[in-house]
């Protein structure tokens, strides 16, 4: 791993950058009250945020995506999100002190997610995250969503560097399945929103971390001449 030194780092934005299931689960639960339904616990919701707002609005009410009323259903939780993206959403603890390392060896970082532009801007205009990403691609930029390495490439043309030369990390096997198929360094980090019976372990990641306090030790071996 060390014969390319990596030039910068890529994170996916939901479950592994920022814990954004607080305002997922109050919304989910928004929902629920209209439909005149029980609420949700909050790790019901956390174990289901990474695959989505369908996943969500499916597990959360029991239907499928080819149920009656889901299309209106799924379309009144993006309504509620937006009213409620960026209340309760924070960084993971760790993340910060890992942006600030970053900006103090002038590393370029960014953000590839799968999450709309609509929800992601407002999101991080809110938080302000300093030092700033460099990019940030989410699928309106592409063709293709992750696991197809589109975006990962397009967000290392824009910080200027190689894909080989660029680590990515996130909290899904579609991250991972992404980075290796765009040629880059891994990290898969557990902390963030696991479905229940996934195994991290066999999403043969370069490296994994249970905290984002264990990310900033890998980089800097991988960015030893730093």
């Amino acid at each position: 791993m060390n014969t390319i030194l990596p030039e910068a780092v890529l994170f996916d934005l939901d479950g592994t950058l920022l814990d954004t299931a607080p305002d997922f689960h109050f919304v989910i639960n928004q929902l629920l009250a209209e439909q005149q339904q029980p609420p949700v616990s909050y790790d019901f919701i956390r174990g289901h945020v990474s695959n989505g707002a369908r996943a969500m609005v499916c597990a959360a009410l029991s239907l499928e995506e080819h149920s009656a009323g889901f299309d209106q259903l799924h379309q009144r939780m993006l309504e509620l999100y937006l009213q409620h993206l960026d209340v309760d959403t924070r960084p993971f603890p760790g993340i910060q002190n890992l942006l600030n390392w970053l900006g103090e060896k002038h590393i370029p970082w960014g953000i590839v997610t799968n999450k709309p532009e609509c929800y992601t801007t407002p999101v991080m205009q809110g938080l302000n995250l300093q030092p700033a990403a460099g990019t940030v691609i989410c699928p309106d930029h592409v063709r293709e969503k992750k696991p197809h390495p589109e975006a990962l490439f397009l967000a290392c043309k824009e910080l200027k560097t190689a894909p080989e030369r660029t680590v990515y990390i996130g909290d899904h096997r579609r991250d991972i399945e992404a980075g290796l198929n765009a040629g880059m360094p891994t990290i898969a980090v557990s902390y963030g929103y696991l479905d229940e019976n996934e195994n991290i372990d066999n999403w043969n990641s370069h490296y994994r971390v249970d905290h984002a306090s264990e990310i900033r030790p890998i980089l800097e071996t991988l960015f030893c001449n730093r």
